[in-house]
């Protein structure tokens, strides 16, 4: 008798293994490239997306001042707050409509009246994207009188000066002004009397036509208002650093005045 066999079970296929290479240096790279595209794109276009504030409103964003731990592109040791030792503390605006001239307006205190009004050849919008870079730094550059030039060479304040050649970062840009104010530029500070520091854009109903070139549409005017460390290196020279808000990598913006 021939013996029993037991019938062949089928086997189940497998499922077949796909194998996926690993994403090549080349395509990495390109995903790099394509976050700091992104990166850069977003900075520039900070300053367009920017809520319209109420003016009648305190706006809530402050720059914070945290310590550093050594000393400031200022040359002197910082305190636990960040101020420069030696250095007097000043509000600081930067503002104007975006294809318009960028204006910067230093005051005592923030309700205070200007005590120096500079219109810079550059404009707002150029400006803001300008300060997407690391640093930013502003010279601004005047010639020194010679003595006997005229009357009451040397008694002139360094801010008092009314002509300037201006340089961001290292780049010349032509020339800044120095003017009065006028009654849009003190509306402008009158709206931002209760800020301390911030950015926003305020309505081109409330602040005027004034700044606007000529032919086009006012728009709404943005500004950046920060505290600023003025050191005075010498009657002919002085410097205002802002702080990062950081405060760990030094100043953010730093603008310098030369008599040379």
């Amino acid at each position: 008798m021939s013996p029993l066999v037991a019938p062949a079970t089928p086997r189940t296929p497998r499922p077949a293994i796909t194998l996926t290479a690993p994403p090549s240096n080349k395509r990495r790279r390109r995903g790099a490239a394509r976050s700091s595209l992104r990166a850069i794109r977003a900075v520039r276009a900070l300053f367009r997306s920017l809520p319209i504030l109420n003016p009648a409103c305190r706006f809530p964003g402050v720059i914070p001042r945290h310590g550093g731990g050594g000393g400031g592109a200022g040359g002197g040791p910082r305190g636990h707050d960040g101020h420069l030792s030696g250095a007097s503390r000043t509000t600081g605006t930067l503002f104007g409509h975006r294809r318009a001239r960028v204006t910067l307006a230093v005051q005592e205190t923030p309700g205070s009246v200007p005590i120096l009004l500079l219109e810079l050849a550059m404009t707002t919008g150029r400006f803001m994207q300008e300060m997407g870079a690391e640093h930013l730094r502003v010279a601004l550059e005047c010639e020194k009188k010679p003595p006997g030039a005229g009357a009451g060479i040397g008694r002139t304040r360094l801010l008092d000066e009314p002509l300037w050649t201006a340089y961001v970062n290292g780049r010349k840009i032509g020339y800044a002004v120095r003017r009065d104010p006028t009654d849009d530029d003190l509306t402008v500070m009158q709206l931002l009397r209760t800020v301390s520091a911030g950015a926003g854009v305020l309505p081109a109903d409330v602040v005027g036509a004034g700044a606007a070139p000529e032919g086009q549409e006012a728009g709404d005017l943005a500004y950046m208002r920060a505290h600023f460390d003025r050191v005075v290196g010498s009657r002919d020279s002085e410097s205002f650093y802002m702080l990062n808000p950081d405060g760990n990598n030094g100043p953010e913006l730093s603008i310098f005045f030369i008599r040379i």
